[in-house]
């Protein structure tokens, strides 16, 4: 599959290296409302983890969490993070989302950041009451710059992802689903710092959350990627718009 061949090669989800200033104009926060809804005893499983450097620095202390990322590489690099953070209440392992196999009614919380979900399987594995939080890249992300590019992650989809993923989670069987469009502006510091960004995520590649195997992986042209660059550099760096959405339900009686 390409999108897995993609994160096999990346390994490091690590974006601290990168340069750049965030102006968010929506006001959702996934690790703000994971912070309220979570207790000392809770388990929280995280699908997609990546490196797990999302749970091993921002998520709070609670009972267990489990973070899960289809990429054996992945997994790979969240152990050796995990090491280095002495934490001992956290677990990394190896799960495709699509094919879960956690227990039923066991997490409190499960949470999903830019990764594809099966709300059903989530469903299984919450306990009655449970919470799901979703943050996902939309359809319309960094969308002149797709443009420019003539391709792009999602730039085929005749409808928006996360109108693909409220649908399902609604159809799931979850209650108190609440969507909302989060739009943030990124300024990157050099063209350096735009450009490990376009290697080191799927933009510019052809993923769809509909097709999911047509996943083709591109070379990023100079030219263009220089266009667009001289047509963005702002007095606080080169703008990125930023399309993504979150996704609060509950899964109750």
């Amino acid at each position: 599959m390409k999108e897995y061949n993609f994160y096999e090669t990346v390994k490091n989800w690590d974006f601290s290296a990168i340069k750049r200033t965030e102006e968010f104009l929506t006001d959702w926060d996934m690790i703000k409302i994971l912070s309220q809804v979570a207790t000392k005893d809770s388990k929280i499983l995280d699908l997609g983890t990546g490196g797990g450097e999302k749970v091993l620095k921002h998520f709070p202390k609670v009972k267990e969490i489990l973070g899960t990322d289809y990429s054996e590489a992945m997994i790979e690099t969240a152990h050796k993070n995990l090491k280095k953070s002495g934490k001992t209440y956290i677990d990394f392992r190896i799960m495709d989302n699509l094919k879960m196999d956690t227990p039923k009614n066991y997490f409190d919380i499960v949470t999903a950041r830019h990764t594809c979900i099966d709300p059903a399987q989530i469903y299984q594995t919450l306990k009655l009451g449970g919470v799901l939080i979703v943050r996902g890249v939309d359809q319309l992300d960094c969308w002149e710059l797709k443009r420019l590019f003539g391709r792009g992650q999602a730039y085929y989809d005749k409808e928006p992802i996360s109108k693909i993923d409220y649908e399902a989670i609604l159809d799931a069987g979850f209650k108190e689903v609440e969507l909302v469009p989060i739009h943030v502006r990124e300024y990157y510091h050099t063209p350096e710092d735009l450009l490990a960004l376009l290697c080191k995520t799927p933009i510019l590649d052809d993923f769809s959350e509909i097709e999911p195997n047509n996943g083709q992986h591109h070379e990023i042209e100079q030219e263009l990627f220089d266009q667009y660059v001289a047509e963005h550099t702002t007095d606080e760096g080169i703008l990125l718009i930023r399309r993504y959405y979150g996704i609060t339900a509950r899964k109750s009686q």
